[in-house]
């Protein structure tokens, strides 16, 4: 009994592990791993994926065969010293991320896995992180004092306190040289400078876009494609530039996501630039439906009122039509017009908007009891 004690004594003064929970999906571009029912050996697939703050993640080699699970804390080898992060990915499902960012295992320049992190490596990179907010506004306010013309959005240090990279924003090319000095003798740490987009900025910020759900930058885009009004245009979008501007300023990378669905669905479609003449008058066209395949017509080019709906099959024969000299009389047949203007069924058509309403006899009575009583105390005192 007396030896547990002096054991425990002995103990008192290590450092315990903090209370670090790992949540898979609650994390910047988390991934699901599909293959995780495949058994597999460490030794045959030694390669992990090691997430680090927001979205920046690496790949790195387990050498020491070590039995790493998702959501392991690790000490990583860096440049210099050693950082700290989490297993984010292990088995054979990296071999196809590999592929997709153009990687190869046998490569050289990857670095390495130490060792599982120990309760000083934790501390001291939690320490490390309650530095950043402090750090990222003094760095602001002295980039301020220099007049440089950039925007230092986010600051992470290394898990070993030794360096600090600084992400920012420029329009232009910035002469940061003497921003590292001033940093480097502020901060004591090695200073590193990584120059970052509007759309890497809000992917490693985060927040909810204008759909109720994440910024697709921080859930699951890890390359960005240029998008420009062109996907608006054939989306029949309006250009309106607060609708179809995302939270960093530029076009919303879901323009891209059903392109290539509006795109196909469009290339059958006849020449709409080009006017139906009928009988007595010409239509032009407005706007269309593209996955109903229905053409708008009006007769004013300028003003699209009394638009009239005209399916594809149709305007391309009249375009046949009109190109051997006949001109329709109609730009519907009779019978078909109802098919394709059908009215959307009302839900609330038979409901009335004053049902919930108080207007009923007893409903009256009680909507001043105050005055009631006030009668009835001023009756007494007449009495």
């Amino acid at each position: 009994m007396q030896d547990n004690e002096e054991l425990a004594a002995a103990h008192a003064d290590e450092p315990k592990m903090p209370a670090i929970i790992y949540k898979p999906g609650l994390n910047k571009l988390d991934a699901f791993n599909w293959l995780k029912d495949i058994p597999f050996v460490p030794t045959e697939n030694d390669i992990v994926e090691i997430r680090f703050k927001n979205t920046r993640k690496g790949f790195f080699r387990n050498v020491n065969s070590l039995r790493l699970e998702i959501g392991d804390i690790v000490a990583v080898e860096a440049s210099p010293g050693h950082d700290i992060g989490r297993v984010s990915m292990v088995g054979p499902i990296l071999n196809e991320r590999l592929k997709r960012v153009k990687i190869q295992p046998a490569s050289e320049d990857m670095k390495k896995v130490y060792r599982k992190a120990k309760a000083v490596d934790i501390i001291k990179w939690e320490e490390a992180k309650k530095l950043e907010t402090p750090t990222m506004l003094r760095s602001r306010q002295i980039a301020e004092d220099l007049r440089l013309n950039m925007k230092i959005g986010d600051v992470e240090y290394q898990g070993d306190r030794t360096k600090a990279i600084f992400y920012y924003i420029a329009d232009e090319r910035v002469d940061f040289r003497q921003l590292i000095k001033v940093l480097a003798e502020e901060f004591h740490v090695r200073i590193e400078m990584r120059q970052i987009g509007a759309r890497q900025e809000a992917g490693r910020i985060g927040g909810i876009g204008s759909c109720g759900r994440e910024l697709c930058c921080s859930t699951h885009i890890t390359n960005f494609v240029s998008v420009t009004t062109t996907h608006a245009k054939y989306q029949e979008l309006s250009l309106n530039p607060q609708k179809l501007a995302g939270q960093c300023g530029k076009l919303k990378c879901c323009l891209n996501f059903e392109f290539d669905c509006y795109l196909e669905a469009q290339r059958s479609f006849p020449p709409r630039e080009i006017p139906l003449y009928l009988s007595d008058r010409a239509a032009y066209f407005q706007k269309m439906e593209v996955h109903k395949s229905i053409y708008w017509y009006s007769a004013d080019p300028a003003a699209p009122t009394n638009l009239t709906p005209v399916p594809v099959s149709r305007v391309r024969e009249i375009q046949e039509l009109n190109r051997k000299g006949i001109k329709p009389e109609r730009l519907i047949p009779n019978g078909e017009h109802a098919e394709v203007t059908a009215p959307s069924h009302d839900l609330l058509s038979g409901d009335s908007l004053t049902r919930f309403d108080n207007t009923g006899p007893k409903n009256q009575k009680r909507r001043h009891p105050h005055k009631r009583k006030n009668r009835k105390s001023d009756d007494r005192k007449n009495t």
